[in-house]
């Protein structure tokens, strides 16, 4: 290989994408126990099939358009980069073989279509569901990736702070969520019974287990090197879940005199969902700030759903959604300038300009996703029935699969 390889990033990418990857599955685990046995298949099936469909879609042109040359200036998408099927693993991006750098990024835009499903799980068909992930993955998430991951992206060379997928993951699968159960409706029982109580804690807390770990090499693979970059975010990712956790189970004490079923946990991911865009950006200090406002944003979050009458049927919305835009706000003043980009936060003598580019960005983001989202929503459903039908619905999705 060239003499520009650095085998001991290599190494650390490699690992992380493994880590990342084994994600999808604990998401699928972790989705599986909020619901009904009747639907446990086919929402394990929605994370499963993302993988494939994603993989395919990347290395045909995915990839191009996210990470290829800028077309025209604009920062708006990449163009030409498709070389996956002539190339050899020797080519390098940076110091780090391209195959590694590319299977890196794949698995993020995986989980994000992953996510989404958590928001519309019990009410829809494995297959159209396919269908909406390819459109979706090429009409949204690439051209986002290629906005704030790419440098030749407009957010990036704005200026604005996303270490690790903020904006890219967590707020685009929490408002693509929004979208898609707006297009949906609410579920039978949603307008019967309200949201779903857990049916497996132990199946919940395993995925939880495994998102956790995961996490670990999404936030620290995404410093691209095996120094101090990767363990300030690491160590981050640790002191903002537990803070998160913690603060969310005083809540619940103190707001209904008992702890729930899932509250640490979700508490826990709520503060990793936070931390996301942050890990290499700020210190401890700004982690365990981090932690106590998401986890006091995302109870009351988790909420709203009740009120306003959308289903939101796993917190899609409530979590990655709320937790992502705390996340990118409090960057604008919490990002140190020490660590992985001399940027400042307002609270570390920087300008309030940052916080400024933060809001537009999720204004930016939020309002792509939204309205592309309900328009792929919108026509999958009408051309190949997203939603199943009342019977079907009220039977299990596991009868649409043949599942015995």
């Amino acid at each position: 290989m060239s003499s520009g390889l650095n085998t001991g990033d290599s190494a650390w990418v490699l690992v992380s994408f493994a880590m990342v990857l084994l994600m999808t599955p604990g998401l699928a685990l972790f989705y599986g126990g909020m619901v009904r046995a009747k639907n446990l298949i086919s929402v394990l099936y929605m994370s499963f099939v993302s993988i494939a469909v994603v993989t395919v879609v990347w290395f045909l042109y995915g990839y191009g358009l996210a990470f290829g040359k800028d077309v025209g200036g604009l920062g708006l998408l990449g163009w030409g980069d498709w070389q996956f099927f002539r190339t050899t693993p020797s080519v390098l991006q940076g110091v780090i073989p391209l195959y590694v750098y590319s299977l890196f990024q794949l698995v993020f835009a995986i989980i994000t279509l992953a996510l989404i499903s958590g928001s519309v799980a019990n009410r829809v068909r494995l297959g159209p569901w396919m269908i909406f992930g390819v459109v979706w993955v090429t009409l949204v998430y690439l051209p986002v990736a290629h906005w704030v991951f790419s440098k030749g992206g407009w957010i990036n060379r704005w200026g604005v702070l996303d270490f690790a997928g903020g904006l890219v993951v967590e707020l685009n699968s929490g408002i693509a969520g929004l979208a898609l159960a707006l297009v949906l409706g609410p579920s039978l029982r949603f307008r019967r019974e309200g949201p779903p109580v857990p049916k497996n804690v132990v199946l919940v807390m395993a995925g939880m287990g495994l998102l956790w770990f995961g996490w670990f090499g999404f936030n620290g693979g995404s410093a691209l090197t095996d120094g101090a970059l990767a363990a300030n975010a690491v160590a981050n990712t640790m002191m903002c879940g537990c803070v998160a956790m913690l603060v969310w189970m005083l809540l619940e004490r103190w707001r209904f005199g008992r702890f729930s079923r899932l509250g640490g946990t979700t508490g826990a991911l709520a503060g990793l969902v936070a931390i996301t865009p942050a890990c290499g950006y700020v210190n401890l200090f700004g982690a365990t700030v981090i932690g106590i406002v998401v986890a006091v944003v995302c109870t009351y979050a988790v909420e709203v759903k009740t009120t306003v009458g959308y289903d939101d049927t796993l917190d899609v919305v409530g979590i990655h959604g709320a937790g992502g835009i705390v996340g990118v706000l409090l960057l604008g003043l919490f990002a140190t300038g020490k660590y992985g980009s001399p940027t400042e936060g307002l609270f570390y003598g920087g300008s309030i300009a940052l916080l400024g580019k933060q809001f537009v960005a999720i204004i930016a983001v939020g309002c792509y996703t939204f309205v592309l989202t309900y328009l792929i929503g919108f026509a999958v459903d009408k051309l190949f029935a997203l939603r199943p039908g009342p019977e079907e619905e009220t039977a299990g999705l596991d009868t649409e699969l043949r599942i015995g």
